[in-house]
């Protein structure tokens, strides 16, 4: 198999901060990977050194092909704008396109067929910011899918979500891998993690990156949350009160 995201000693620096150390990793095309830590172990600074968003303090991070898609978690919109969800959608489009240029008929499918596969279609002429969290994170999840690119980097995509926004975003993210596209996907849920194929559990520095079963031990998750989980049987739910499950 042919790796599709490579690290080599990466590190991310803020300043005198550091974000996210150490970090060597491997993730074959067509497969998904689930990062899990708690909240400021560099997580989202992984996503945003492999869409180049961020740069490397040191090392390197390899994505092939075009650039990735990278999907942020839903926030607050500014009620002002006025851009509607199919707007929205389309703006993964222009990188592609250019800023200036009409779409041909390959970007309207894209658009389209994501608002379908996102169960959005029928808000496409809303405004995006009337719409609920759940809705816009579809929306969101529909821009990256729009964008076209074998690498989708998710940032916690169904935190805190209702059922339908949740169920649907899941679906479509298991249809992309078995699609053959590279899935990466922070997540508090550990459940969330074990649906993927590796697992990396993140504290600035790498605790620990393989199988789901390998990963998700109770020895590391005691290295990375201390004592945030709660063990029901045989079971271990995560305490962390910065984040809803």
């Amino acid at each position: 198999m042919t790796p599709s995201i490579i690290t080599r000693g990466l590190e991310v620096r803020f300043g005198d901060t550091v974000a996210l150390a150490g970090l060597d990793l491997e993730v074959q095309a067509g497969s998904s990977l689930a990062v899990i830590g708690p909240n400021g172990s560099g997580k989202s600074t992984l996503l945003g050194a492999l869409a180049g968003t961020l740069p490397a303090s040191l090392g390197e991070a390899h994505v092939t092909g075009a650039g990735p898609a990278l999907v942020l978690q839903s926030t607050d919109v500014d009620r002002s704008l006025p851009i509607t969800v199919r707007d929205t959608v389309s703006l993964a489009r222009y990188p592609k396109v250019g800023l200036f240029k009409r779409f041909g008929p390959n970007d309207r499918r894209a658009v389209e067929e994501a608002l379908e596969r996102l169960a959005v279609a029928d808000l496409a002429g809303r405004q995006f910011h009337e719409l609920s969290g759940g809705q816009r994170q579809r929306v969101l999840v529909a821009q990256g899918l729009a964008q076209d690119t074998d690498v989708l980097l998710l940032d916690e995509p169904v935190n805190g979500l209702d059922v339908v926004s949740r169920a649907v975003i899941l679906d479509v993210v298991d249809a992309e891998i078995a699609a053959g596209r590279t899935v990466v996907i922070t997540t508090h849920n550990l459940d969330d993690a074990r649906r993927c194929d590796q697992v990396l559990l993140l504290d600035t520095a790498p605790i620990a990156v393989g199988p789901p079963d390998e990963v998700l031990t109770e020895h590391h998750l005691r290295q990375a949350f201390g004592g945030h989980f709660i063990r029901i049987g045989d079971e271990l739910i995560l305490d962390d009160p910065h984040h809803s499950h």
